[in-house]
Formats: C-alpha cells, sequence, structure tokens
C-alpha cells in the first residue's frame, strides 16, 4: 500500500502542476471509496484512471485530479462533491463505486452543469428517465451483466434459480436483470443487507430451497464472506454470477473456493486487442498486481475523457458532449459506442475461474451476448 500511496501521490502532484500550467486542461474531481469493506474498487478504479493520463504524457498532465474518500456513505459523498463543485470548481466528475451514492450526488451535479463520467456505478434510474445530457456511463448500465449471467444459465441448463443481492439499487438491478433473461423458476428472491458478512441464514434458505442453482450479486468484501462460507456449508449446487462476485481482488481472498465457477464481464486479461495487452502489463509494471475489472474501467474512463480533450474545450459543453459522446478512444474491451442514453454498447463474456501458478483468475470461455445495451434507453427523452 506504502507503493501505491507515493505513486498516486507523484502522480496526483505532476497532474496538480500540470493543471495549472495549461489553461486549456480539465479538473477532475473524483470521489470514490478508499477505505472500508469496499476500498479495493475504489483504489482500482484511482489507479486504472491515473495509470491512463501517466501513459498519455503531455495530454495526461494537462488534467488536474482532485481525489477524496466517500467512505461508502452517500451523505459523505453529497458534501464532497458540494466542495468539489463550489470550491475546487470542478469541470468533470468521476469515481462513484456505489449506486446509492451515484443517486445522491449525481442528479445535482450534472443540474449545475458538471460532467458526470460513470466508472462503475449504473443505476436504472439514470439510465431511464433521469438519464442527462451531462451523464455518461463509461462501463455498463446495472442490469447488464446480470442479463448475461441469466443467458447463461439458461444455456447450461439450470431450471430453479435461488437469486441474492443487496438491499440497495444495485442488487435490485442485478436480480431485475437476472430474472429478465432467465427462462426457468425463480424458486426464491433474497435481499440481504449491504455490507453484510454473516451469510448462515442465507445458505441456510438455499439448502431448504430446492434450487438446482445459485446466482448472486455481492460486490468486495461480501462476495468474499459468501463465497468462504458457502465452500464450507457443504452445500454443493452450482454458483454463477457476475463479475463483481468473482473480480482479482476477490479471487484472491477466496482461493480455491472458486475454482471453475462461471461469471459474466464485459472485460477479462486475456482479451485480445492491442489496448488491452498494453493495459494489462502497464498495469503489473506500475502497481506489481493484476488488473481487475474496476482498474479496466478507470482505465477507460481517463481514456475517454482525454479523447475528448483532443477535440473539444471543456468550456465548450455542447462540443465536449459530442467528443465524449463519439468516445473515439480505444478501449481495453474492445468495440465500445455509446447508445442513446449514454450508456455503453458493449459484448459480454462468460468466464471461468482458474489457477495461473499461485494466483486466481479468469479466462474467457464464451460470448454470452453480443452487442448489448440496455433496457431503459426508450424511457430516456434526451
Amino acid at each position: 500500500m506504502d507503493y501505491l500511496k507515493r505513486g498516486f501521490g507523484a502522480l496526483l502532484l505532476g497532474g496538480l502542476l500540470a493543471g495549472a500550467a495549461q489553461a486549456d486542461g480539465v479538473k477532475v474531481g473524483m470521489i470514490t471509496t478508499l477505505s472500508g469493506g469496499g476500498a479495493g474498487l475504489g483504489i482500482d478504479v484511482r489507479d486504472g484512471f491515473l495509470l491512463a493520463l501517466k501513459m498519455a504524457g503531455d495530454a495526461g498532465a494537462a488534467v488536474e485530479v482532485v481525489i477524496e474518500d466517500d467512505q461508502r456513505k452517500p451523505d459523505v459523498a453529497v458534501q464532497l462533491a458540494d466542495k468539489m463543485i463550489q470550491s475546487d470548481q470542478v469541470d468533470v466528475l468521476t469515481g462513484i463505486i456505489w449506486s446509492n451514492l451515484a443517486m445522491a450526488v449525481v442528479p445535482a451535479a450534472t443540474a449545475q452543469g458538471k460532467f458526470y463520467l460513470s466508472p462503475n456505478a449504473g443505476p436504472s434510474q439514470l439510465a431511464g428517465a433521469g438519464c442527462h445530457e451531462n451523464y455518461f456511463n463509461v462501463a455498463w448500465q446495472n442490469d447488464n451483466l446480470h442479463e448475461a449471467a441469466g443467458a447463461y444459465a439458461n444455456d447450461a441448463g439450470f431450471a430453479k434459480s435461488f437469486i441474492l443481492a443487496p438491499n440497495y439499487p444495485a442488487g435490485k438491478d442485478a436480480l431485475t436483470g437476472y430474472k429478465r433473461f432467465f427462462e426457468g423458476e425463480v424458486v426464491q428472491e433474497v435481499y440481504s443487507k449491504l455490507g453484510q458478512t454473516d451469510y448462515a441464514a442465507e445458505i441456510a434458505q438455499i439448502r431448504a430451497s430446492g434450487a438446482d442453482s445459485v446466482f448472486f450479486f455481492l460486490p468486495g468484501g461480501m462476495g468474499i464472506a459468501f463465497l468462504k462460507q458457502y465452500a464450507g456449508s457443504g452445500v454443493d449446487l452450482p454458483v454463477v454470477g457476475p463479475a463483481f462476485s468473482f473480480d482479482q481482488g476477490i479471487l484472491q481472498a477466496v482461493g480455491e473456493a472458486a475454482l471453475g465457477v462461471k461469471n459474466t464481464s464485459q472485460w477479462s486479461k486475456d482479451l485480445d486487442n492491442p489496448a488491452n495487452t498494453a493495459f494489462v502489463a502497464a498495469f503489473q509494471a506500475e502497481y506489481g498486481r493484476l488488473p481487475s475489472l474496476y482498474a479496466s474501467q478507470g482505465y477507460d474512463t481517463a481514456n475517454l475523457l482525454l479523447s475528448a480533450m483532443a477535440k473539444a474545450d471543456v468550456d465548450d459543453q455542447d462540443a465536449f458532449r459530442a467528443a465524449l459522446k463519439a468516445a473515439e478512444f480505444d478501449s481495453v474491451r474492445g468495440s465500445f459506442a455509446f447508445g442513446p442514453n449514454h450508456h455503453p454498447i458493449q459484448d459480454i463474456y462468460v468466464r471461468e475461474v482458474i489457477q495461473e501458478g499461485d494466483v486466481f483468475t479468469n479466462r474467457i470461455v464464451s460470448k454470452a451476448m453480443e452487442g448489448h445495451s440496455d433496457a431503459y434507453a426508450a424511457d430516456c427523452s434526451m
């Protein structure tokens, strides 16, 4: 962690100096989770974003980044956003991991004329009726990876699923997405407490449910706790989930209990394209670890920003907005475009958890969906 702090400090200082020297630079306020149970997600988004700026040289140096820890608390996130908009006078906001925090911050930020580029949270409310011309989601709409998991469950022959997610906006979107594509029977739908770490009651419900499969969305420390307890429970039903529950940081903590599990993602370290190859190698060299899904999203978000800066001044909002919408950057996930509600149109893959030496990771085994968009664009009047 000391290494990360040193690298972050050097990059931030470079950004601050360059931002002061270049009148046409952009000031970014990054509000993300850097402490507590979800810290790994925010750290990876931050590190991927800063890496892209560093790799961009002079173009990246024109970006000044102010970074704050939201502590996974909506009230803290709102206070930080107010400070960044009113005192720091940022041009662009980014960084939020959790959908309940995004719902507390994004509508007010865009209403004040700020651009918001989401590297993670994609609540359905902001994709549909609550869409805004200054809001761009660079990751996915919350339902997307879960929709792909439902499609995979059909292909795997599962007929009765027990489904589980935390009780917050992304959890509700997750189970909605799975049910949208799963053709079998949902035998039980359970919402656990956000941040919960004891899943004895839920595992007992799974045991008694009569299900032939389990779908769960439990990001960060929640997923680690559940998988360890599930592996030790003696329940041997196959599990499937989105990448958030089987991502790089989670897998090292869970270990062998996750081997062979299938999960869905729009990105994987083994995607064969030049941008991804360069990203994976650079991230390992810079931080001494494999990148995660979250790191890839932070990296793409920074490169989207840089692509817009190359074409327009942020003070010309119409031109800058058009440059963002064009999305003329080399995404690590390959094909990438924005739909009419500024959410991605992209391929989604099925990955399998494997072990490479001492490292647990994922590899792509099939494509679940091609050129997939979201279900809410029709409700966006933008």
